[in-house]
């Protein structure tokens, strides 16, 4: 009886020192985690950052009509419009990005001033309706030169590597010559692809949280859909043009100045909801950023280096 009370207790005993082993592994675990996202800063990582004056070259890939390549050349003309523009402006959103300039050299800056140059169509799909990454480095390489930054836009009838599926765009950069490198974007008109995930907020979601979605300030959800990704593409291009820039995370897979902050255009913004908005009277479509010509659009926020925050126009 006492040799059985004796086992029974030190099973009891050690039960008890295996659930402190346990719990104390799994605080060690979590504490881990928690370390390792806290230590996660943005950073810059010592490679050039693009400035000067550069020309926004767009080399339109398919099937568009002159009303929404209207849309996009806008969005170019308007990163560079006076301040004199109704607020907030699209013009306001892009000299943000001036803070990465102080952050990679903080008592002398470079500066950047962007211009729409020349457009080049392709609209009988010269290389077909099914590309690989390597022809889209090819249509860059028309507009290439180390003054510029080549975007390829492909119609919503086309499908690329990696669309739809893993990504909506993506930015890289390709040699001109011996000691220069140039840069290029490309994204893609999702609208009878993948709205859900490429032009959200205005598409239902694919998943998560189900929002109605909101009215496209441009009356085109392919089209509006383009400009959030062109301007989160076009942020994360200059100040990482070349993968030694401005970023946090691992460079295979760097979060940039827009990608940083996925889903954020407005305060108070959180899964499904895209944040507090401005609204259209006449049209009911949201926006963030007034543009030339009377345009609204709606753009991401970019992540503030200076206060490590998501920074929204509105």
């Amino acid at each position: 009886m006492m040799a059985a009370l004796c086992i029974t207790v030190v099973k009891l005993l050690l039960l008890l020192l295996l659930s402190l082993v346990t719990i104390n592994s799994a605080f060690a675990a979590r504490q881990l985690t928690d370390s390792t996202q806290q230590t996660l800063r943005f950073q810059y990582h010592h490679g050039p950052l693009l400035s000067g004056k550069l020309s926004i070259n767009l080399i339109w890939y398919g099937n568009f009509k002159s009303a929404q390549r209207a849309i996009v050349s806008d969005f170019i003309t308007s990163l560079s419009s006076p301040k004199s523009e109704s607020q907030p402006s699209a013009a306001t959103w892009w000299a943000s990005v001036s803070k990465y300039y102080l952050l990679a050299n903080p008592k002398k800056p470079s500066f950047l001033s962007l211009s729409l140059g020349k457009q080049i169509l392709h609209p009988n799909y010269s290389l077909g309706k099914t590309l690989t990454t390597k022809q889209i480095e090819a249509l860059a390489a028309s507009g290439e030169d180390v003054n510029s930054i080549s975007v390829v836009l492909t119609a919503a009838d086309v499908a690329v590597d990696g669309f739809c599926m893993s990504t909506c765009g993506s930015h890289g950069s390709s040699n001109v010559s011996k000691n220069a490198r140039a840069t290029y974007i490309w994204v893609g008109n999702s609208e009878t692809q993948c709205p859900g995930q490429c032009a959200w907020p205005f598409h239902q979601p694919i998943y998560g949280p189900q929002s109605p979605p909101l009215v496209a300030p441009n009356s085109d959800v392919g089209m509006d859909g383009m400009i959030i990704n062109l301007a989160g593409l076009l942020a994360g291009t200059v100040t990482n043009p070349f993968g030694n820039g401005c970023f946090q995370g691992p460079k295979e897979a760097p979060l940039e100045a827009a990608s940083a902050c996925p889903g954020v255009y407005g305060r108070g913004a959180y899964p499904g909801y895209a944040g507090e908005l401005l609204v259209d009277p006449t049209s009911g479509a949201s926006y963030n950023a007034n543009g030339v010509n009377g345009r609204k659009y709606l753009v991401p926020a970019l992540y503030d280096p200076s206060t490590s925050t998501c920074s929204t126009l509105v």
